[in-house]
């Protein structure tokens, strides 16, 4: 099931779009009304859809926040629109999106955008660091992808992850651990290691290794990461 954020400032027109995205059977996970949310949103959700309206409230438009989603999701874009001038135009189609939904928005035309979102896959999207056939991590934005699409993180599962890239030749202690992820209050064990297990479970129980009375490592089925 392909998770969509919808950014959209009018909240009647939110709704709608997302009760017909629910009704196609897609994961609605967040909807927002300007580029701080919907940033903040597509970072801990990783959405692999987005229909984002050009014209929000605040400083950033639609497409100025869809370009910083970019730097850290592999999104698909759809725009919602109500401009048709050359300007807005030339700025989206640089972000090379599935398409686009003049408003007032048509269910029929939004089915089909989404019967296209529902076929697409990234086949080309891999990490610079390979675990194995199917898993791979973005080691700069310490991004997690199975089969070409990105595994949703919460904070402190990316934090761990980044954590075990920067040490990806030797043992994060549970010190450190502790340290950078909860550096106000040092957790217990059963919060330490609910944590571990958390992101264990993503890469499907594998690759993350318990070293007795040290830390953790981050393991690979391929050569040496």
């Amino acid at each position: 099931m392909k998770k969509v954020l919808i950014v959209e400032d009018e909240s009647l027109v939110a709704m709608e779009i997302a009760e017909t995205v629910a009704a196609h059977g897609f994961a609605v996970v967040g909807t927002c009304a300007d580029g701080n949310c919907a940033i903040e949103t597509a970072k801990m959700q990783q959405p692999e859809l987005i229909l984002m309206d050009i014209r929000l409230k605040g400083e950033m438009d639609g497409i100025k926040t869809a370009e910083r989603i970019l730097e850290y999701c592999n999104s698909l874009l759809i725009f919602l629109t109500a401009f048709s001038d050359k300007y807005h135009i030339e700025r989206a189609v640089a972000l090379n999106p599935l398409g686009y939904l003049i408003k007032p928005i048509r269910k029929a035309e939004l089915h089909a955008l989404l019967n296209m979102a529902e076929l697409h896959r990234n086949d080309t999207l891999e990490g610079d660091l390979i675990l194995d056939t199917h898993f791979s991590i973005e080691s700069k934005t310490a991004l997690l992808i199975k089969d070409g699409y990105y595994v949703s993180l919460t904070k402190k599962e990316r934090q761990l992850l980044r954590l075990l890239i920067e040490n990806k030749n030797g043992v994060v202690s549970f010190y450190e651990m502790e340290l950078a992820i909860w550096p106000d209050k040092i957790p217990n064990d059963s919060t330490r290691r609910s944590l571990v297990n958390r992101l264990r479970a993503k890469m499907d129980n594998r690759f993350l290794e318990t070293i007795h009375a040290e830390g953790y490592r981050l393991l690979s089925t391929t050569a040496d990461l």
